[in-house]
Parts: structure tokens; sequence; C-alpha cells
């Protein structure tokens, strides 16, 4: 009993440190980066008017101009509130202490930034299993329970399949969305989802690197030990070394590794200009 207790205590003291952190980053730094790279990306339609000169013929009604033998064109106004979705990979080779720590903090600062922008936001937690699906909300407890959620799971799979999730999120969540996809990207054939994904959906990828694993021979199999924890995991069949993965043949990617900076390359990205 005591040590559940003293597990309960020490599991509020982090997500406590996590929060003042997180909370600091979204008031001091993303707060505003967010902001202008984010919000007012979604369209709604409002209303048809007649055509006049100088309005995009991409935005013509054709059903109703050929109804009323006169051009119309649809109006859009920009969406107020944007839906902010955190798709988490959970599996064996993320949850080492040191990237686990960067993935809980980078959660945390995202879903603070949503937070304070007025946005909703939800999170989805996957290995090569759906761990959990948190919906969107708004709020400070919403987001401290997102952040408890991911330090208290325990998944049922260990490897990563990142077409099954993106998948599953294209069944489940049909409203644009903006979705920060978090991984190490230690899996294979998921172009194509997430290209089908993207046609809906803006997704941002993110992956988690350590520099130590980086250079891990061909078609070998490594077992890996955290050093703080002892936990270790068995990677195998990689297809291709993990130095040959390039985020950047994804739009919009941003590679983040422990042990550095990653405020400052969240920031680059930011300061790159909205996400279209």
């Amino acid at each position: 009993m005591e040590d559940k207790i003293e597990s309960k205590k020490e599991l509020l003291k982090r997500i406590k440190t996590i929060e003042i952190k997180a909370t600091i980053l979204s008031d001091n730094i993303f707060a505003g980066q967010y902001h202008s790279c984010l919000k007012g990306n979604g369209m709604e339609f409002a209303d048809i008017r007649r055509y006049a000169p100088g309005d995009d013929v991409k935005k013509i009604d054709w059903k109703v101009t050929a109804r009323q033998r006169k051009a119309y064109v649809k109006e859009f106004v920009e969406e107020r509130e944007l839906s902010v979705f955190l798709l988490v990979d959970i599996s064996a080779s993320n949850r080492f202490k040191d990237k686990l720590d960067l993935i809980t903090e980078l959660v945390g600062s995202l879903a603070f930034s949503a937070n304070k922008n007025g946005d909703r936001v939800g999170a989805m937690f996957f290995s090569n299993e759906i761990e959990k699906v948190i919906p969107l909300k708004k709020g400070k407890k919403h987001t401290l329970s997102i952040i408890e959620n991911l330090l208290t799971i325990n998944p049922k799979g260990d490897k990563t399949d990142i077409s099954r999730a993106l998948r599953y999120f294209g069944k489940v969540f049909k409203r644009r969305a903006i979705i920060f996809l978090i991984s190490d990207f230690l899996d294979e054939n998921y172009e194509k989802e997430l290209k089908i994904l993207s046609q809906r959906h803006e997704i941002i990828p993110i992956r988690i690197a350590d520099r130590k694993y980086e250079s891990l021979p061909l078609g070998a199999i490594f077992t890996l030990e955290d050093s703080e924890t002892g936990e270790q995991i068995v990677i195998e069949n990689y297809k291709e070394n993990s130095s040959d993965f390039n985020i950047n043949k994804i739009t919009n990617g941003i590679n983040l590794y422990v042990g550095e900076d990653y405020v400052k390359e969240m920031s680059k990205f930011f300061n790159r200009g909205r996400v279209r």
C-alpha cells in the first residue's frame, strides 16, 4: 500500500514538473508561433453570392450556376477553432526513459499551446495496436489527463504500425484536424496511408530519435538497454540503416533528438509560416 502511495506521489510530482515546464514553453515560446502557424487554416462554408469580376473561378458553385443560369461563388470563413490531435507512438522503442521524457514534454507543450489558443485537443496512443483514444476537449484538466495517460498507459503491443494508426484515425475522425504524428518512425510502408490521410487533414510528422542508435548496421538484430531503468527491447529486421531515415521526404517533417534542444527545432518549424 505504501509503495502504491509513493508511486502515486511520484507520478503527481512528475506531472506537475511537466506541467510547469510545458506551460512556460507554451506561454513564452510556442504560443505566438503556434497561433501564427496554425490558426485559421480551416475554412468553413458560409454562403453563396453572385460572381463578381476578380473572384476565384475555383469557388464557383456549378450546380447553383446551372440552376440559376448565372454564375455564383461559394464564400468561406476561417474556422475560429482548430481540432488538434496528437498521434503518439508508444511502442517499446519509445518507452525508454530519455525518449519518453522528450515525448511527454513535447505532448504537454503542444497540448498546453492548443489549450491557450482556445483549440480542442485530443490524443491517440498507438503501437501495433490502437492503445487508447482521448477525445477532443478543451481545458487544463483535460490537458493534464492526456499527460497522465501517456505516463501510465501499459501498451498491449510492443512494435510500431503507423499505417494501422493512420487508417483507424481516417475512419473515425472525418472533420479536418491538425495532426502531430509523434514517432521514431522505425516502420515501413506507411507513406501511402500518410498521403491518403493528408488529403483531409494537415499532418505534421515529428521524429523522436537518439543519436546513439543512428548507425545500426543493415539486417542485424539488436538488444537495446535503457541505461537508467535496465529495460531491454529487441529490434530486428532493419531493411535500411536507421541513419538513412530522412524525415524531410515527408512534408513538414521535424527531427528531434534526445538530449538536444527540441525547443529550438520546434520554434524553427513554427517560424516557417502557416501550415497549409
